[in-house]
């Protein structure tokens, strides 16, 4: 089977990308690996640590397996958001395709340091790498920043020069977590033209690009949820960053969330008799299906490229 790196390079040249969509449990992962065989799509199987905690290693090990066996589409297993070596070798050790190591908080050459040791270990293994330098603001999971620390273009060279890292996750106005601006969206494309000049064809991360659906988040209200003043990325900007530049792989966890407790909600509330986790589960597996194969079709473009 043709590897990740295969399908970043490809990403780059045919302008489209994948899509990093984030589980912790067995129906949102059902949802992924059904949509990316249906729509022919390469996808990336993403896990946080906080995911693997919930689920265990070896569980999401297992399931990874058994999807792989079932479906044809190229389907890729990700640690995402790793902030230790420890936690970025034993994901290696698991047989993992890629790891994240996100050391972004920590001082330049402390990041260079720690992303190079990951590397050195992960290459080894024929893993690859996915380093961080900038920092995205917002809420999501076990990560926390108060504000935007954008990328440097010129540092982003140094980076990638000094760690050999495969791909690049960077700051340019994403946010994590369902609360994401105030008012409208906006990235700094400016910023990312600088970049690519110091890295050409290199492969572009962004992180914090839901787009946090305001339909979905007016019927979880409705139904009894609270999460006033939810705000993501417009699609038509994270489009931009796909078909312009260098991105290759857009992180989606908070519009899978969104989807599937709008589903679970929607189930319960038409039968609030019921107490048969399968029935609602499914609604929201089918909220996540829904979302995921929109996300291939309009915004990704990765349909029909395996």
């Amino acid at each position: 089977m043709k590897n990740l790196d295969f399908y970043y390079k490809k990403a780059i040249k045919q302008g489209f990308a994948l899509g990093a969509f984030n589980f912790s449990n067995l129906e949102t992962l059902k949802a992924i690996a059904q949509t990316a065989e249906a729509t022919k799509s390469p996808a990336i199987i993403a896990v946080s640590e906080g995911a693997l905690e919930y689920f265990g290693a070896q569980f999401v090990l297992a399931n990874f397996s058994v999807v792989k066996k079932l479906f044809k589409a190229p389907l890729f297993l990700h640690l995402d958001h790793g902030k230790s070596f420890e936690i970025c070798k034993k994901c290696v050790d698991l047989g993992f395709d890629s790891v994240m190591i996100d050391a972004s908080q920590l001082e330049f050459d402390e990041n260079v340091a720690l992303t190079k040791k990951v590397c050195d270990y992960a290459h080894k293994k024929g893993v690859m790498v996915e380093g961080e330098l900038g920092q995205i603001a917002g809420i999501e999971d076990n990560l926390s920043n108060e504000e935007n620390h954008f990328t440097n273009p010129v540092q982003a060279k140094l980076f990638v020069e000094k760690t050999k890292v495969d791909s690049l996750a960077v700051a340019i106005g994403t946010s994590h977590g369902a609360y994401k601006y105030a008012g409208e969206s906006k990235l700094r494309f400016d910023i990312l033209s600088e970049i690519e000049k110091c890295l050409p064809n290199f492969p572009l991360v962004l992180h914090g690009a839901s787009s946090v659906d305001q339909t979905l988040v007016k019927s979880i209200n409705k139904l009894g949820g609270k999460i006033k003043g939810a705000r993501g990325v417009d699609e038509k900007l994270t489009k931009l960053a796909i078909e312009n530049h260098n991105v290759v792989k857009i992180n989606i966890d908070t519009d899978l969330r969104m989807a599937f407790t709008e589903g679970v909600r929607s189930s319960l509330k038409e039968h609030p008799e019921n107490i048969d986790q399968r029935k609602y589960c499914l609604e929201g597996q089918k909220g996540v299906e829904k979302v995921v194969r929109h996300k291939i079709d309009n915004l990704l473009n990765s349909a029909n490229k395996k």
